[in-house]
């Protein structure tokens, strides 16, 4: 018997996916909207999905569905509960991105220490070329080492950050969750974080509790010129609170690899900002040719894995 498999974003992952080691049929679609779902996945006992949203009325109007193959980490985008309601199984990515999303975090984290968008503007418009010391003065330029460090999640992606950041020499503490009773050791409480932090960033999944968490408040608790990082998710961070942040001078700057709408096709206040201390790419930390071939190899074993009747990186 062979399993009916439909990827139905197969442009959200640039590389070969390997052969599936059983009896299959396989159709891929460069992108699918929510409205093609049902009749690009009929008869499929697998979907494959990366961002493509999953709910209760696909689940229902797909009866033969019997496993969701996230492409991704991330699961915010499938109904857990209506999956687990009816039976269908739900596989994840994990630990696939943890040295190449920390290594883009530090990156940020370093350009805007040391201020290297301001830099390039300065010399791009010539004031390099105008300057009578054979160097230019201009933003301030700030050493990692001996620079506190706090870090939202103590998953795979944190541990990773910390080891280049200790590399440096900086001080590095994981920050405990908002609202926590206690703090745990080796971790500073979330609102010590904001305020003796040089740098905070944000390695924790999207979820009710950690919806907005950074906002005006929190923005305006942290120690003044610190460098805020995200590389999780956009609704962690109110982006006009950050962007006002930013122009007043309480924040040093900020590097954001994810924004609130992806892609940001109504805009975003951080897009259109256009500040010399502030780092916007287009959610492509995760997204090193490495890290994307461990991304499509075990994807692959996960739905191997399901087909034989084993269970293998399961949110459901």
């Amino acid at each position: 018997m062979q399993t009916k498999i439909v990827f139905l974003d197969r442009d959200s992952l640039a590389v070969p996916v390997p052969s599936f080691p059983f009896p299959h049929r396989y159709t891929e679609y460069p992108a699918t909207s929510r409205d093609e779902i049902v009749a690009r996945a009929a008869g499929a006992q697998v979907i494959i999905t990366n961002k493509v949203a999953i709910g209760e009325a696909e689940l229902a109007a797909l009866p033969e569905l019997r496993l969701i193959a996230v492409a991704a980490t991330g699961v915010n985008h499938i109904d857990l509960a209506a999956c687990r309601a009816r039976g269908v199984a739900v596989a994840n990515i994990r630990h696939y991105g943890d040295e190449a999303v920390a290594e883009h975090a530090f990156m940020l984290m370093l350009a805007l220490m040391r201020n290297l968008p301001a830099y390039q503007r300065d010399v791009a418009a010539g004031l390099w070329a105008s300057s009578p010391n054979f160097c230019l003065f201009g933003a301030p330029i700030r050493d990692l080492k001996g620079r506190l460090l706090g870090i939202f999640g103590r998953g795979g992606i944190g541990e990773a950050l910390a080891v280049r950041a200790r590399a440096f020499g900086m001080q590095v503490m994981f920050v405990e969750r908002r609202g926590a009773e206690g703090v745990r050791d080796g971790y500073l409480g979330f609102d010590d974080a904001l305020s003796r932090c040089d740098v905070l960033s944000l390695h924790c999944p999207l979820n009710d509790a950690t919806r907005g968490m950074i906002g005006e408040q929190e923005l305006k608790a942290m120690k003044p010129g610190a460098v805020l990082v995200n590389t999780a998710r956009g609704g962690l961070v109110d982006e006009f609170a950050l962007v006002a942040a930013l122009k007043y001078g309480q924040l040093g700057g900020a590097g954001f690899d994810v924004l609130a709408e992806e892609p940001p096709v109504n805009g975003s206040p951080l897009l259109k900002a256009r500040l010399p201390n502030l780092i916007v790419t287009p959610h492509v930390a995760w997204s090193s040719r490495e890290a994307m071939s461990a991304l499509a190899g075990q994807l692959v074993d996960n739905i191997a894995a399901f087909v034989a009747g084993e269970a293998r990186n399961r949110a459901v």
